[in-house]
């Protein structure tokens, strides 16, 4: 796929800590990563749940490999929008492709993929995708999932495109208002979720409130 270069993305250098990821921006402070602010302030209920109910071997098997294959698909899809040969094994290649065929196929211009962006003093983060969606600028994100999302479970992902628009606009001028996910699952369905308009707003305002929450309890620190 043909980059157009309409804004100058600079690499940012990530580092891990025992608080989360971290992002070195400029002479400052690190900040905390997007999916940091997210997973500090979650509700982990469920989370405990599931790992009591399956047992902490089997759930961090399951974990491992959720990972392994989300590190495949995503390189295998920057892999193909920068027009080089995918990689991998058989499962994340195939994700791979579910999402190129069905959701890649509606993006007309790509400006940047594993975008670095962040909001001065606040957050930082990567996005997989900047550029027009069904001719709209667009923040997009590829997931992938064991099984079908319902769009009250992914709320989380709502609040993550939230965040890299602000940090975008921000940073570059612009106006972007839109996310899209784009989901594979490992029966090789795909999902497309749209956030625009009043629900984007919704989500905005979900994720000012995350980072206020997330400030509040870890401070500048």
């Amino acid at each position: 796929m043909l980059i157009q270069k309409l804004y100058d993305y600079k690499p940012l250098e990530r580092i891990s800590t025992e608080n989360g990821r971290r992002y070195i921006v400029g002479e400052g402070r690190p900040l905390p990563s997007v999916t940091t602010i997210l997973e500090k302030t979650a509700d982990k209920t469920h989370l405990y749940e599931w790992r009591k109910r399956l047992g902490p071997v089997e759930a961090t098997r399951i974990t491992v490999e959720a990972s392994g294959l989300g590190t495949g698909m995503h390189n295998n899809l920057e892999n193909y929008i920068l027009d080089k040969p995918m990689k991998g094994n058989f499962m994340q290649r195939a994700l791979a492709d579910v999402i190129i065929k069905h959701g890649l196929c509606n993006v007309s211009e790509v400006w940047g993929t594993e975008v670095a962006l962040y909001s001065k003093e606040l957050y930082a983060g990567t996005t997989d995708l900047v550029g027009l969606h069904q001719g709209i600028p667009s923040i997009m994100d590829f997931k992938n999932s064991l099984k079908e999302k319902k769009r009250e479970w992914i709320e989380d992902y709502f609040m993550q495109l939230c965040a890299y628009a602000l940090s975008h606009n921000e940073m570059f001028g612009t106006n972007i208002n839109r996310g899209v996910v784009m989901i594979a699952t490992r029966e090789a369905k795909y999902q497309e979720f749209v956030i625009e308009g009043d629900e984007f707003t919704h989500y905005e305002t979900k994720w000012a409130n995350k980072v206020c929450a997330y400030y509040d309890q870890y401070g500048l620190g």
